[in-house]
């Protein structure tokens, strides 16, 4: 951890122009909460999606004793499940994309991230949630009354709409762009105001 502040205080003190500044609004530690956005969009999504995918594949082994048949047609939750963990992947992607060493890192920045961040995460969770207690009880029912299959399909579709919302919002929060430092430079010398 001190190698890591020592690294950036140096790369504030370069005089080349792609240095980074620190001040009261672009402090050492902004990058933390980017960094805890990017984690917060992966663990839960995959939370979420692993979730889905364990229940929905307790209803997709009970109905296959009974239909063994209509397995592979009933795989789908697992399928819809697993997309909701990309999600946090594209997320984090683009994260990682704009937290930079030698770059300027907000505190609007850092919290926007984090924001984009905990609301894909948290959309997946709850998708993901969604997911698996329809595609349990869908495969179970579907295993019964085929007919059943479409409205499955089509609550599965509103399911996994939950996670692309807070995929979209995601996305808008972190293209917000600020890079402006205010306030007096601070250094390892004079400590804080």
């Amino acid at each position: 951890m001190f190698q890591l502040l020592s690294f950036l205080l140096a790369a504030a003190n370069t005089t080349t122009p792609v240095g980074r500044i620190i001040t009261d609004a672009c402090p050492v530690y902004a990058p933390f909460f980017g960094a805890m956005g990017v984690t917060a969009a992966l663990v839960f999504t995959v939370m979420g999606a692993a979730y889905g995918t364990a229940k929905a594949s307790v209803g997709i082994s009970n109905m296959g004793v009974m239909k063994p048949d209509l397995v592979i047609k009933a795989f789908i939750p697992v399928i819809f499940a697993g997309v909701i963990a990309i999600y946090g992947l594209i997320i984090c992607v683009i994260l990682v994309g704009g937290i930079k060493p030698n770059a300027n890192y907000t505190l609007m920045k850092s919290f926007t991230d984090l924001g984009a961040g905990l609301t894909v995460g948290l959309c997946g969770l709850a998708a993901g949630m969604a997911i698996g207690i329809v595609g349990d009880s869908g495969v179970r029912a579907f295993g019964q009354q085929p007919k059943l299959y479409v409205i499955m399909m089509l609550i599965l579709i509103f399911s996994e709409a939950l996670g692309l919302y807070g995929l979209i919002i995601g996305i808008l929060l972190s293209s917000v762009s600020d890079s402006y430092c205010p306030g007096a430079m601070l250094s390892p010398d004079n400590g804080t105001k």
